[in-house]
């Protein structure tokens, strides 16, 4: 019996802390893992390359997303729903039509999703790791979608 006390108190500690890394740090505070000035010339690792996504919503009101980016090696953009909270996805499905500033430098994207194929290759060469999985809460599959520039 005590056992199972113990394995109940640490998985509500668990929740707890997953709840608090989704939606306070993540969520609230929105940070950015990429560290531009920490770059050198020579295309060393700086961190997680960001993008700030603007989607708009079905009342025409705008929301800012910090979220991760990755470039495949042929120049495509992704951006992927990995952790449980995805309105900022859900957004980009219904109105594709968004804005991404990286580096301080805001384009015109439009959303799209990315299913069978591509979706492998990109999953397979952007995996989650295991330890991001684990402060995540072991999240829903993800969704991934590729940002064309907009050229209207």
């Amino acid at each position: 019996m005590k056992v199972l006390k113990w394995l109940g108190i640490v998985v509500g500690v668990y929740v707890v802390f997953v709840l608090l890394f989704e939606s306070v740090f993540l969520g609230y505070y929105q940070p950015s893992f990429e560290d531009p000035e920490g770059c050198s010339s020579l295309g060393e690792d700086c961190g997680i390359p960001m993008i700030l996504i603007t989607t708009i919503d079905d009342k025409g009101q705008s929301t800012d997303r910090m979220v991760a980016r990755f470039v495949s090696t042929d120049g495509k953009i992704y951006v992927s729903a990995h952790h449980w909270t995805r309105g900022w996805y859900k957004e980009a499905i219904k109105n594709p039509n968004v804005k991404g500033e990286i580096q301080g430098e805001v384009k015109d994207y439009v959303a799209v999703p990315v299913e069978g194929d591509e979706f492998e290759m990109v999953a397979l060469g952007f995996p989650l790791p295991l330890p991001a999985k684990i402060m995540m809460g072991f999240p829903p599959k993800r969704q991934i979608l590729r940002l064309d520039p907009n050229v209207e």
